[in-house]
């Protein structure tokens, strides 16, 4: 049985990798083995990160409004449970953006849900 190397596809595997590790510090951009734990764990990293990413911009949102609330003298967890309540169907990105973009609207949006949890409760 002759002896099979696989010379090219090792190198483009390796040079596969080492590309992945372009703009790392030192060996780990030069060193296939180094460049390999570096790439594995970047790639954890990236992974952790896109999680993150959406719970980072939901405490965002959330405090964006929160802001805006409280310049009408309420607070977050009574808009939300006031929108609840009134059957409000609008997401926290959407409403962050209308506290931004469009504060009459905003403001509108606040009386006419407020006004209704009011006349509920009475």
């Amino acid at each position: 049985m002759p002896r099979v190397k696989g010379g090219p596809q090792t190198r483009q595997r390796r040079k596969k990798r080492l590309k992945l590790a372009k703009g790392q510090y030192g060996g780990k951009s030069r060193l296939f083995r180094t460049a390999t734990e570096s790439v594995d764990k970047g790639e954890v990293y990236a992974y952790i990160g896109r999680r993150q990413r959406k719970r980072d911009f939901r405490r965002l949102w959330i405090a964006r409004i929160n802001a805006a609330i409280r310049a009408h003298g309420s607070t977050y967890s009574k808009l939300m449970n006031a929108l609840k309540k009134a059957d409000v169907m609008i997401d926290r990105k959407m409403l962050s953006e209308m506290a931004i973009q469009d504060p009459e609207g905003f403001t509108s949006l606040v009386n006419g849900v407020m006004a209704k949890t009011t006349e509920s409760a009475a």
